[in-house]
């Protein structure tokens, strides 16, 4: 078979748990043969949910995993050629070094020699060679990793999956492990389907990296594509540092952020509001009268290869990575050149959700009546003695088949640390967020299902409990019938 064929994909993938919560929604993807793909993103995006529908551990509810063009969604884990590496290597503490790794193969019943054969290969391309008789607690953590790498490898399984499986070594160790399985699959050719959170690990590691949050695919591409040309806000500042500014085009490969006008590289429609993303990296520090934009530094550390500079320029926060230092308030002008710009079309962030028409005719949501007027929402209508909606034609209107959508914009949702505000409409957990250079980006999960997004210039923490206060003037109403 050639090296360009998938040798799986997955269509149309989704996992819905028994309490309605979907891990991962509407997954599609096609591995090559031989490749290194890394799942990429934060904790309980979906990553571990989808290795696992690869694995055979966990069914998905819809879609389908096919293998060599096989579909395969049902078969159970021992008849898929597929072996897992987790993070706790699970190896069994009774066993020595060659038992754990010939364990497999004792199961298939394989002959002495053939196993002794098999379990010498392996541990060379582990860089274990004379461990056998070793004891597994003897072993450091790389060690103990290379004896769970080569525990799977010596099935010869076709793919092999890795569940964050350097997440338990400490930074040293993890480098040079992620450059040893980086040379293992270059060795062996066969498929690497890997998980994790670090997004440097990715990048070294990978042929092509699948970027995942809240259960979807955010973006695909090789290490460089995601890097360097991000498809959204949320990439752009997962993956590596990023300046993030809202602004807008201003003519032919100009835009306007940041205080500033800038030639790019992107050409988009002038007056499309549009997301800058501009690495630390490519921001030079010169003059105040060079700059395209001015601050005062407010920060300067050191971190070994280059300096990292805080600078307050307006209501903005530029970070700069730079070889040469600078001074704690001096002021210094800002230079970027136009390829180092990214220009991404603004999302639109605007919250839409359902709202209810109760027993009394009145718009509630989450159990508490809003402060609108549905005499003027529903065009005709009126209200009669005993204050039930009329419809024009003089009937009173069945709040079951009336449906009302309210719309607000992020900047007009208020967050409070005190749940017990009269004022607060619903509470949350916000479980993400990015700074969007003049003020941070939050995606609230909220009890009854729907997710807000908030704009707010302070700074918050993942998994704060907050309540979300919705003013009643910032609030559009439609109606759906």
């Amino acid at each position: 078979m050639e090296n360009t064929e998938n040798i799986i994909e997955l269509k149309s993938i989704s996992r819905t748990f028994a309490d309605g919560f979907k891990a991962v929604e509407d997954f599609n993807l096609e591995v090559k043969r031989g490749e290194f793909v890394t799942f990429l993103g934060p904790s309980g995006c979906g990553k571990t949910t989808t290795l696992r529908m690869i694995a055979g551990f966990d069914l998905p509810t819809e879609g389908q995993i096919l293998l060599d063009g096989k579909e395969i969604s049902k078969l159970p884990p021992n008849e898929r050629p597929i072996n897992t590496v987790f993070q706790r290597y699970a190896l069994f503490p009774h066993m020595n070094i060659f038992d754990n790794i010939a364990f497999g193969l004792k199961l298939k019943k394989l002959p002495k020699e053939e196993i002794k054969k098999k379990v010498k290969k392996v541990l060379e391309l582990v860089d274990l060679e004379g461990f056998e008789k070793r004891s597994v607690s003897t072993l450091s953590g790389g060690q103990q990793q290379r004896v769970a790498i080569a525990r799977a490898l010596v099935n010869e399984p076709e793919i092999l999956l890795l569940d964050e499986p350097l997440g338990a070594l400490d930074l040293k160790m993890r480098k040079e492990m992620q450059l040893e399985l980086k040379a293992m699959h270059d060795e062996l050719g066969i498929t690497f389907i890997y998980v994790t959170h670090d997004q440097e690990e990715a990048l070294t590691m990978s042929d092509k990296i699948v970027v995942m949050n809240e259960g979807k695919i955010q973006q695909i591409g090789t290490p460089e594509d995601i890097y360097n040309e991000p498809q959204n806000a949320f990439v752009a500042d997962f993956i590596g540092d990023s300046n993030i500014f809202n602004g807008i085009m201003t003519g032919s490969m100009t835009a306007r952020f940041a205080g500033g006008e800038f030639r790019c590289v992107d050409d988009v429609p002038e007056g499309t509001r549009i997301t800058a993303v501009v690495r630390p990296e490519d921001i030079e520090v010169v003059p105040t009268k060079e700059g395209q934009i001015r601050g005062k530094v407010t920060s300067v550390i050191f971190k070994g290869i280059h300096y990292e500079i805080t600078v307050e320029s307006g209501r903005y926060e530029v970070v700069i990575q730079s070889t040469k230092s600078a001074d704690v308030g001096s002021e210094v002008g800002m230079k970027v050149e136009p390829d180092g710009i990214h220009i991404m079309i603004a999302e639109d962030d605007t919250n839409i959700f359902p709202v209810d028409m109760n027993k009394r005719h009145r718009l509630e949501f989450n159990g508490q009546e809003l402060d609108t007027s549905l005499t003027q929402l529903i065009k005709g209508s009126h209200r009669n003695e005993n204050h039930e909606l009329i419809n024009e034609n003089g009937e009173v209107i069945d709040p079951d088949k009336i449906h009302v959508f309210c719309t607000i914009e992020p900047e007009d949702i208020r967050m409070t640390d005190d749940v017990d505000d009269e004022q607060v409409l619903v509470e949350g957990t916000i479980s993400n967020l990015f700074y969007a250079g003049d003020h941070y980006s939050y995606v609230v999960n909220t009890e009854i299902g729907q997710d807000f997004i908030v704009y707010d210039e302070y700074l918050w923490n993942m998994g704060d409990r907050v309540g979300l206060i919705l003013p009643s003037d910032k609030m559009r109403f439609s109606v759906k019938k």
